[in-house]
């Protein structure tokens, strides 16, 4: 609440510049902050009595608002890709496979690995276990394991997310 909008008899006062003005009624208060052509913004509503600050809450949206902005410029989006293998591949494919997803974790996205079994190929899962092993010896100087690989349904899958550089990358 800004102004006119607070309805409080009497409200604790904090100037602009943050010292205690200290406990007075409303029209004081924005006769004071009108006088210095700043706003009456209220800060602790549930206080007893309120706590009003004076200050410019335009410019102080504006700095907030500015201050997202920045936020979210610094912000990194991470990305969930997926590499999917079968159990009966062959090695130069587990090598294409494991280049795509070192790209990707390069790029600072994690990566989904999963294996689908077909028909009976479900009966022996160990193999689909021992494919997901040979992957993850081969990107693991770019990636942690998030997730082990697990067993849903048809599907055993597992999660990659990239390693940090001691720079923080």
């Amino acid at each position: 609440m800004i102004n006119e909008e607070i309805r409080d008899r009497e409200v604790r006062v904090i100037g602009a510049d943050g010292e205690q003005l200290g406990v007075m009624p409303v029209r004081q208060a924005l006769a004071l902050a009108e006088e210095k052509e700043l706003d009456l913004v209220k800060i602790v509503a549930n206080a007893q009595p309120p706590v009003c600050k004076m200050m410019d809450y335009d410019r102080y949206r504006f700095e907030q608002s500015k201050k997202q902005r920045e936020i979210r410029k610094n912000q990194k989006v991470i990305v969930l890709k997926e590499v999917q293998l079968s159990a009966t591949i062959e090695e130069n494919d587990i090598l294409i496979k494991a280049k795509n997803a070192l790209r990707f974790l390069e790029e600072g996205n994690k990566v989904k690995v999963s294996i689908r079994f077909r028909g009976r190929q479900i009966t022996h899962t160990e193999i689909g276990l021992k494919v997901m092993e040979n992957f993850l010896e081969r990107v693991k100087d770019a990636a942690n394991m998030e997730r082990r690989p697990l067993l849903e349904g048809r599907h055993m899958i597992m999660i990659l997310a990239p390693k940090e550089n001691k720079d923080g990358k």
